[in-house]
């Protein structure tokens, strides 16, 4: 597992689902570049658990960081955090890790060569780009040192080295959500009095946690789904301590960046170099500590206090992590600022509800903010009712963020003036393909047999909905016109969408614990949204069925139906309709997408006017209306099954943990969607 990462890894693309990845211990990885001289920035190797044995053509200037574990240059035995000469035709042998840390580090002098994708050099094995090849290395590979220029080789001092153990602490702000709103008091003093156990199924995408199960402050989600932890999609950010269920994920650079479950706290900027450094049976215990009080996540040396094992910190911050609330200038809608770590601001609009005109309020916000993009503005995310503005904290203290952000709000225009392009997208829809059905059989081996929406997730579907067959929900699919709202929602341009009439909004729950195992462009529903995954990987949402890949993994080659500039197929307000094929059929359509051919993906142009979805739905008003309680009354029917078989009160997803991966995905977003 030695991958190729650069530092500050790939930004700006977390609206679109694309991760920054880069090295987990960013710490190690800066400071092995600072041994050799190299600018911090430069392409190095990461290894987890076992480091590379490597052979070099020229004589070169190496160090090696991060956890402790045996070096040696032909044979001889030499030392970590120092510039080492490798001669020409020498060999440098990284061995093991022993009891402390995980991951290793190795810098060359000059940087490793490597694809410039999106911007950056940094492996993301799952969307299979960056690095060589999109992939970890292999024996045999040969690797070009690039020409990046290089100052003098430094010794990296004792007390700059970050301190490792087996009983980490870990400096969290609060938020963005926590008590009283998601969980009670009493959790959030469990949470921080606990020492929680790092579970075996952990990776880069998130980091898997086994303690208590939350008492939760609410009975369920609503249209977000049945379970408490159950949110409308918003933004994640690294770091986010996300309650998968009921299960604790800490989410690492490889994580998602939209999902619909709550994150209580998240690990400072300056405290996730530890992320990468947490080994199985490590204990983790949580310190909260005030957001304008973290160290700068650019500092190297002594201020960053890394060279101590425990965290120091007198309290956190006392506000539950809301950083303030406002209403729009109209005075209907409330606008809540919540604290998403130091380093970023989650803008939530409205109601914990289903509302496409706090949809139109982000989007406008998001415009604004665009327009003028200030100085140390990293990334803008947009969720189904809220907007999360990434920035540089050496740049812009949070308060000032907040007061800015306030200040754009009020000088928005009402929603009901949104006309955007919305062009009509149509798909295939191979319905319930066997590439689903063999990830639920998957799920019912490794995970969980006694879970109820199994053996078949449709018949679920019917039965939350109240529907008479399972032929209700097919015709209900492919007669929605669904509305993208965000993208991402399980990586690489997956979609998170919702049918404009309100009739056609089928309302499910989530996979708990989530699922290991999902088919690239899958198509699922979890609480009132669909979504086609970007990628394979974990994920919780209620299969209806596969289609084509909605991100060109031939980019920058051209392939049908995708735009020159960029690797996803949709855009925001875009609308999905399903056609019908069979699943040999898309089997063809998807190799065809795969060569760059064919014509699976028909696309017309048109727009979305707020105010016209209004009237239709004042209009239509009775008869939604009475659609929708037919529905809810099947969906309470549902819950008092659950709460009568013991799933809310048996601790389904927490007793059955240690089966499930680190899926931080649709739902961590186990939503690691």
């Amino acid at each position: 597992m030695t991958t190729i990462q650069d530092w500050p890894g790939r930004v700006s693309y977390w609206k679109v689902g694309v991760p920054p990845s880069g090295p987990m211990d960013d710490l190690s990885f800066r400071l092995a570049n600072l041994a050799v001289g190299n600018p911090v920035a430069a392409a190095g190797l990461e290894a987890t658990m076992m480091g590379p044995r490597l052979r070099f053509g020229a004589a070169t200037t190496v160090a090696v960081t991060g956890a402790p574990v045996p070096v040696s240059i032909d044979g001889r035995s030499v030392p970590q955090w120092v510039p080492l000469r490798v001669p020409a035709g020498g060999v440098l042998d990284v061995g093991a890790v022993g009891s402390l840390g995980l991951r290793v580090y190795v810098a060359v002098a000059g940087g490793v060569e490597a694809e410039n994708y999106l911007g950056s050099r940094s492996t993301f094995t799952m969307g299979r780009f960056g690095g060589l090849d999109g992939r970890v290395l292999a024996d045999g590979d040969a690797l070009a040192r690039a020409a990046m220029p290089t100052g003098s080789p430094t010794r990296i001092l004792t007390e700059e080295q970050p301190a490792l153990t087996n009983a980490w602490q870990l400096g969290v702000t609060v938020g963005p959500h926590s008590a009283p709103e998601f969980f009670t008091p009493d959790d959030i003093d469990t949470l921080m009095g606990t020492d929680y156990e790092v579970h075996f199924n952990s990776d880069r995408t998130g980091i898997r946690l086994i303690g208590p199960k939350p008492q939760w402050a609410r009975t369920d989600g609503g249209e977000a789904g049945l379970h408490p932890s159950n949110i409308h999609d918003n933004a994640y950010s690294v770091g986010a301590l996300d309650f998968t269920g009921d299960t604790p994920i800490l989410l690492g650079p490889d994580g998602p960046s939209l999902g619909g479950f709550v994150c209580p706290v998240t690990v400072a900027a300056a405290e996730r170099w530890k992320l990468g450094q947490l080994k199985p049976g490590d204990t983790v215990r949580f310190v909260a500590v005030k957001a304008t009080q973290t160290a700068s996540p650019a500092e190297l040396g002594l201020a960053r206090r890394a060279c101590f094992v425990d965290v120091l910190s007198r309290a956190g911050d006392a506000d539950a992590g809301i950083l303030g609330r406002t209403t729009t200038a109209d005075g209907t809608t409330t606008v809540t600022y919540r604290r998403s770590g130091d380093d970023n601001i989650l803008v939530e609009y409205g109601d914990m509800r289903l509302d496409l005109a706090l949809r139109a309020r982000v989007h406008a916000l998001a415009e604004r903010i665009g327009a003028e993009k200030p100085a140390g503005l990293i990334d803008l995310t947009p969720g189904i009712r809220s907007l999360q503005v990434k920035a540089d904290p050496t740049t812009w203290s949070q308060q000032a963020m907040r007061d800015w952000l306030i200040e754009c709000e009020s000088q928005l225009p009402a929603a009901s003036e949104l006309v955007v392009p919305s062009r009509t997208v149509h798909l295939p829809l191979s319905w319930d393909d066997p590439a689903t059905r063999e990830a639920i059989e998957r799920y019912m081996l490794g995970v969980r047999s006694d879970a109820p929406w199994c053996p078949w997730n449709i018949e679920f579907i019917r039965r939350m909905n109240g529907l008479d067959s399972v032929d209700d929900v097919h015709r209900i699919v492919f007669d929605a016109d669904y509305l993208v709202l965000g993208l991402g929602d399980v990586y690489l341009g997956a979609p998170v969408a919702v049918p404009l009439d309100p009739r056609h909004r089928l309302v499910t729950t989530k996979y708990n614990p989530a699922r290991t195992w999902t088919p690239e462009n899958a198509v699922g529903i979890g609480g009132a949204y669909l979504c086609i995954y970007g990628m394979e990987g974990p994920g919780g949402y209620q299969f209806v069925g596969r289609t084509t890949q909605v991100w060109n993994h031939r980019y920058p080659q051209q392939a049908p139906g995708f735009e020159p500039e960029h690797p996803w197929l949709l855009r925001f307000f875009d609308r999905i309709k399903w056609y019908p094929v069979s699943a040999e059929e898309l089997l063809d359509m998807r190799a065809d997408v795969a060569a760059g051919r064919g014509d699976s993906v028909r696309i017309s142009d048109g727009t979305f006017s707020l105010a016209e979805h209004e009237r239709f739905l004042a209009e239509n008003a009775r008869d939604i209306a009475s659609s929708r309680e037919e529905m809810e009354r099947a969906r309470a029917e549902e819950r008092e099954r659950w709460s009568l078989a013991g799933e809310f009160t048996t601790g389904a997803a927490g007793g059955d943990v240690d089966k499930s991966s680190s899926d931080t995905g649709d739902e961590p977003k186990g939503k690691v969607a």
